[in-house]
């Protein structure tokens, strides 16, 4: 009898080991088939450029990082809106109707754009200068809507500073800028009034389009000593119009993202725009592994990165000092 109770025993433990293991086997095969389950991420892109593309591909490359593959458990809709305003109302309302999970801008215009399409979906900032000012969010600590992401804001008066260091006899400054990016106009502005702080007469110009550039560039070439140009998307897709121009006057050109740097500026202090790319994607993960952009602090992901043109300071005969030498980071053009 005591046999048969020790028995009875041992095959209830048994059942009870054997089912937990069942049953723990089910579990993990369901929360690897939640895990492999495909993510739909919707990317609206102000135009085709090596800065923005540079942010796309960093973007792919974090998913990556972070589990979603594309082929695997991740796909990513893609569209371009050429720099068309057009283009970009009707591809931000087609990325919400398509059932994204989630949503990226890359540049402020293309999430503008999504802004306006949904209020619900999470919208990710994929390098957005000045997003409250810009209508975005409400503020950048927490930003109180569907919306977060990173900024690629630059420390403008850093960049002047240095613009001083390597033209001592630098007295006249010019600002190039596009006046329909609302991020381009607040760093302007804000250029504008550090360079007067600093002593320097200031000269703004505005293009309202790529056909403009090279008559502005031009007078504004030939009015100052250098030109500094913001994070300007429409600027970065002709700076072989500027470089073109300002060659010819033997003015250099102070850009603030590194592939403008190395379309032809002399130096900047600038973005990786690749690493904006990856940071993007880590928000991304945040929010597809259930955090609520409301509540997500915006992103800073610039660390000031002094870019240098050595091609271009040799062309133009400027010498740039050492200790901005050996921080700089050269991107010249192969």
């Amino acid at each position: 009898m005591k046999v048969n109770k020790i028995f009875v025993a041992f095959a209830v433990l048994l059942v009870c080991v054997l089912g937990y293991g069942f049953f723990s086997s089910k579990k993990g095969e369901e929360t690897k088939k939640v895990d492999n389950k495909e993510v739909k991420v919707g990317v609206l892109q102000l135009l085709s450029h090596p800065a923005l593309d540079q942010i796309y591909k960093g973007l792919e490359d974090g998913l990556k990082k972070e589990g979603y593959e594309v082929g695997k458990n991740l796909k990513i809709d893609l569209q371009n809106a050429q720099g068309d305003q057009s283009n970009l109302a009707s591809m931000g309302q087609k990325l919400v109707t398509d059932n994204n999970d989630i949503l990226v801008g890359i540049t402020t215009p293309a999430t503008l754009s999504l802004s306006n399409a949904t209020k619900d979906k999470p919208i990710i900032m994929g390098g957005i200068t000045y997003p409250v000012e810009a209508g975005l969010i409400k503020a950048e600590d927490k930003p109180g809507n569907n919306i977060t992401g990173v900024s690629d804001r630059t420390p403008i008066k850093q960049q002047l500073e240095i613009m001083k260091k390597v033209l001592p006899n630098m007295k006249k400054v010019g600002i190039l800028y596009t006046a329909s990016e609302d991020n381009s106009v607040k760093q302007a502005q804000e250029a504008e009034k550090l360079a007067k702080e600093l002593g320097l007469e200031v000269k703004v110009s505005t293009v309202a389009n790529t056909n403009d550039i090279q008559q502005v560039t031009e007078s504004l070439a030939s009015q100052t000593d250098a030109i500094f140009v913001p994070i300007d998307n429409t600027i970065a897709s002709a700076m072989a119009t500027v470089v073109k121009v300002t060659d010819a006057k033997k003015i250099p050109v102070f850009p603030s993202a590194d592939t403008m740097v190395a379309d032809g500026g002399l130096l900047g202090l600038g973005v990786d725009q690749y690493q904006i790319g990856v940071e993007t994607a880590k928000v991304v993960a945040k929010v597809l592994k259930g955090g609520d952009p409301k509540d997500m602090s915006i992103v800073l992901a610039n660390e000031g990165v002094i870019y240098l043109n050595e091609a271009k300071a040799k062309q133009l005969g400027i010498e740039i000092p050492k200790e901005i030498k050996d921080k700089a980071k050269v991107v010249d053009k192969k």
